[in-house]
């Protein structure tokens, strides 16, 4: 399980920048429990292709992570804080955002058994897979769809409509940035917190959300930039993105595209 951050602006900014040090502060709080590892992908201009930077370890007082945050200034940006799934190593090549094909995303859930997902993809998919996450194999089929569908928002819902069909109860919440989008994902249909995961929660007293409402997703309008992210954290103006959808939002202009997903598989 994971918590997921993105922005886009109407001008270059750091992700500390966008969202205000209190908000930064209160996602880093997290890693009370999200501390198996961190990563940022930003697009520093339109056109650009996704850069990413990823650590195994906790963001927390890691000198690293703060200066991601505060550094590069960038139009979109996407951070990821992992909570790693029970079995799951905790390594770089496991850590998000993951980046191929000029792609990157960051996925919030789990998607079992991983057996039946490998199934799904396509052999040359299969071998370009580095880590043994489901989430690098869930950004597998965003990147196998790519291929016959129109633009990157579409073969995002190409791929989690086919999930979707699969995993009836798995959690798809994820954040993709790429060919000038930054794109959420609100998909979780019926996930529940594993026991022993909400004991965590409760014993790391961590906002009430976590309990409530941990596989929300939202958005706020800050000024001059939109925030796309998980619950739990940051007093902004939230409000909840459409469930079972994928929202575009555009690099170029801030445009917000919501797609439900698909019903039947073409």
């Amino acid at each position: 399980m994971c918590r997921l951050l993105g922005v886009v602006s109407a001008t270059p900014v750091s992700v500390a920048q966008a969202v205000g040090e209190h908000v930064l502060k209160d996602f880093v709080a997290l890693t009370k429990i999200h501390g198996d590892g961190w990563g940022l992908a930003r697009v520093d201009r339109p056109g650009d292709d996704p850069q990413v930077e990823v650590s195994a370890g906790s963001a927390l007082d890691d000198p690293q992570f703060d200066a991601a945050m505060r550094a590069h200034t960038s139009t979109a940006s996407l951070v990821h804080l992992r909570w790693a799934t029970t079995g799951l190593a905790v390594a770089p090549e496991n850590s998000h955002p993951f980046l191929a094909d000029r792609i990157a995303m960051a996925h919030n859930g789990s998607v079992k058994p991983i057996e039946t997902l490998d199934a799904l993809l396509t052999p040359d998919v299969a071998t370009t897979l580095r880590g043994s996450t489901d989430s690098e194999r869930y950004f597998a089929m965003i990147r196998q769809h790519r291929a016959s569908s129109r633009d990157l928002a579409e073969a995002v819902r190409r791929a989690v409509s086919r999930l979707r069909e699969v995993f009836p109860d798995a959690s798809l919440n994820a954040v993709i940035l790429g060919e000038d989008q930054l794109i959420a994902v609100h998909a979780h249909a019926r996930s529940r917190l594993p026991d022993e995961d909400i004991a965590e929660i409760t014993a790391a007293d961590l906002p009430a959300e976590h309990l409530e409402d941990y596989f929300g997703m939202r958005w706020a309008r800050v000024d001059d930039k939109i925030v796309v992210a998980s619950t739990g954290f940051g007093d902004l103006d939230w409000q909840p993105l459409a469930e079972e959808s994928v929202t575009a939002i555009s690099v170029h202009d801030m445009s917000m595209t919501t797609l439900p997903l698909m019903t039947n598989r073409p």
